[in-house]
C-alpha cells in the first residue's frame, strides 16, 4: 500500500545543483572573439613581475604587520582612527625594515589601497591578495589595478585647491589616459593641458544647466558660489596637472623622468608605462564590451543593466558590471544597486550583490550598513564574509537558521520568477533543514512576503503528490494567517 500522508522525505530528492542556476542565460548570444592587447603589450607574467616591484615596499610592510599582529592582542595589529599607522607603530616598523617613518606611511596607504591589508573595525588584517601574491598573478594585478584607480590619494593635491577642481581634474584625467593610450608614446604636456582645460570646461557645461523656470541671470546657489570662489581661489589647472601626472608616477603608471628626479613642472612629456598602457587598454577594453550589449549596459540604470546581465553567465556578467561602474562614481553606482536590491525582484538582489563584489572594498562601509536590514542582511553576510577572504564554500555558516531559511525562500522566488520548473524541484536540496515538514515549519515561520507564492509554485512543480499536498497545505495555512 502506498500512505498519502506527507512522508518525512529527506531533502536529497535530486542530485545536487548550484542555486546559480536561477540566473541561467535564457538565451544564446553570439560572443565576441577575445580582444588581444595592442602590439608591445608584455605577457601577463612579465605585467605582474612588474606590478610587484612596484608594490614590493607595500608587500613587505603588509607581511611585517601580519607577523606583529599574530603575538598581538586579538591577533592583530591596530590602526588609527583614520587608518593610518599610529606613530609609535611606525617607528617601529621602520627600525624593523630599515626604512623612513615616511617610507614606512607611504606603504602603508598602498598596502591598503592594493587590498594587501585590510581594516575589520580598526584591525588590520592580511588581504587575500597578500596570500595569492607570489603564486597568483590575476591577484597581484588586480592589487595594482586598485591602487592605479585610487592615484588622486597617492599624493596630497597642491595648496589651495579646493575640492570641486580636484574632483574636475580627477573626472577629466581618464580621456588624457586614453589619449596616452591611444598615441602610444610621448605627449607633450601643453598638448595635456589643452585638453584637460577642454574637459573641465565640457563637466562644467553639463553641470550648469539652467532649471526650468529660474532667471538666467538670478544669482547662483550658495554650492555654486562657493565653488566659484574656490575656483578663483585655488591652484591653477597646470598645477594641477602637474599633481595628476606626479601621482601616476609614484604609482607606476607614468614612465618616472630621467636621471635624478626633476621638480614636477620640469618634466616636459608624459608617457604610460607598459602596466599603465595595459591597464587602460584593459577599461577601454570593458567599456566596449558593455556598449556593444543589446541594452547598452554602460549607459542603463542599475535595474536595466542587473536585467541585461542576467542572461550571461558569470565571467561575462562580471566584465559588464566592471565597465558600468568604470562610468560612475563608486558611491552613486553603490547605492543605485542597493537601492535595486531593497526591490521586489530577488534574482535582482542577487545580482546586485554579484555587482557589488566588482567593487570590493569600497563598498564594504555601505554592505555593513545594509547588514541591518532584514531584506538584504543574509546577502550582507556573505559577501562581507567573502570579501574577508573566507571560503565561498562555507561562508552560508555565518548565517542563523532564520537567515538562511529566508535566503532560501528568497532564491525560490528568484527561481520560480525567472528559472525553469524543475530548477525549483532542485531548489530543495539547498535547504538547511533536514526533511520537508521541518523546512515547511520554519519557512512558515520566518515571514518572507514570497513564502505563499514560492511554495504554491513548488507544489505545481513537484512530481512527488504526497509532497505535493503538504507544501499547497502549508501555502493555505500562510495564506490564511493559520497554523
Amino acid at each position: 500500500m502506498t500512505s498519502r500522508t506527507p512522508r518525512d522525505s529527506r531533502l536529497r530528492l535530486v542530485p545536487r545543483q548550484p542555486v546559480a542556476a536561477a540566473r541561467r542565460a535564457v538565451t544564446t548570444r553570439a560572443k565576441r572573439p577575445a580582444p588581444r592587447p595592442p602590439e608591445g603589450t608584455p605577457p601577463p607574467a612579465e605585467l605582474a613581475r612588474q606590478a610587484r616591484a612596484v608594490l614590493a615596499g607595500a608587500a613587505r610592510l603588509a607581511r611585517w604587520a601580519d607577523s606583529v599582529g599574530a603575538g598581538a592582542a586579538g591577533g592583530s595589529l591596530r590602526a588609527g582612527p583614520d587608518g593610518a599607522l599610529p606613530k609609535a607603530v611606525a617607528e617601529r616598523a621602520a627600525e624593523a625594515l630599515g626604512l623612513t617613518p615616511q617610507q614606512v606611511r607611504t606603504d602603508w596607504d598602498r598596502a591598503r589601497l592594493a587590498g594587501l591589508v585590510e581594516l575589520h573595525d580598526g584591525l588590520a588584517r592580511p588581504g587575500w591578495r597578500l596570500r595569492a601574491w607570489d603564486r597568483d598573478d590575476t591577484a597581484v594585478l588586480r592589487g595594482w589595478v586598485a591602487l592605479f584607480d585610487a592615484w588622486s590619494l597617492a599624493r596630497p593635491a597642491p595648496a589651495g585647491a579646493g575640492p570641486a577642481i580636484v574632483a574636475e581634474v580627477v573626472e577629466a584625467l581618464p580621456q588624457l589616459l586614453s589619449l596616452l593610450h591611444l598615441t602610444a608614446g610621448p605627449e607633450r604636456l601643453p598638448v595635456l593641458l589643452d585638453m584637460l582645460d577642454q574637459r573641465v570646461a565640457e563637466l562644467r557645461t553639463e553641470r550648469c544647466e539652467v532649471p526650468y523656470g529660474q532667471d538666467p541671470a538670478a544669482p547662483g546657489s550658495a554650492d555654486e558660489a562657493a565653488v566659484a570662489a574656490d575656483d578663483a581661489a585655488g591652484a591653477s589647472l597646470a598645477e594641477l596637472l602637474d599633481w595628476a601626472l606626479d601621482a601616476l608616477r609614484t604609482v607606476g603608471a607614468l614612465v618616472p623622468a630621467d636621471g635624478a628626479r626633476e621638480a614636477v613642472h620640469e618634466v616636459s612629456e608624459a608617457q604610460l608605462t607598459p602596466l599603465g598602457n595595459w591597464s587602460v587598454w584593459v577599461k577601454l577594453e570593458q567599456i566596449c564590451v558593455a556598449a556593444q550589449s543589446p541594452a547598452g549596459n554602460i549607459e542603463q540604470s542599475a535595474e536595466a543593466m542587473l536585467r541585461g546581465c542576467a542572461r550571461l553567465t558569470p565571467g561575462p556578467a562580471r566584465a559588464e558590471y566592471r565597465a558600468w561602474l568604470a562610468a560612475r562614481s563608486v558611491g552613486a553606482a553603490v547605492e543605485e544597486l542597493l537601492t535595486v536590491a531593497r526591490g521586489e525582484d530577488a534574482l535582482l538582489r542577487g545580482l546586485a550583490f554579484e555587482a557589488l563584489r566588482a567593487v570590493g572594498a569600497p563598498a564594504e562601509a555601505a554592505v555593513r550598513a545594509a547588514a541591518d536590514e532584514p531584506g538584504l542582511r543574509p546577502y550582507a553576510l556573505l559577501w562581507l564574509v567573502e570579501h574577508e577572504g573566507g571560503d565561498p564554500e562555507t561562508a552560508p555558516d555565518v548565517l542563523t537558521r532564520e537567515e538562511s531559511t529566508w535566503l532560501w525562500v528568497d532564491t525560490a522566488a528568484a527561481v520560480a520568477d525567472h528559472g525553469e520548473t524543475q530548477l525549483l524541484v532542485r531548489h530543495l536540496d539547498s535547504a538547511v533543514q533536514g526533511s520537508v515538514p521541518r523546512l515547511l515549519e520554519e519557512v512558515r515561520a520566518v515571514g518572507h512576503p514570497r513564502t505563499v507564492q514560492v511554495l504554491v509554485a513548488l507544489a505545481a512543480a513537484h512530481p512527488d503528490p504526497a509532497l505535493a499536498k503538504a507544501v499547497r497545505r502549508a501555502a493555505f495555512q500562510v495564506h490564511t494567517g493559520g497554523v
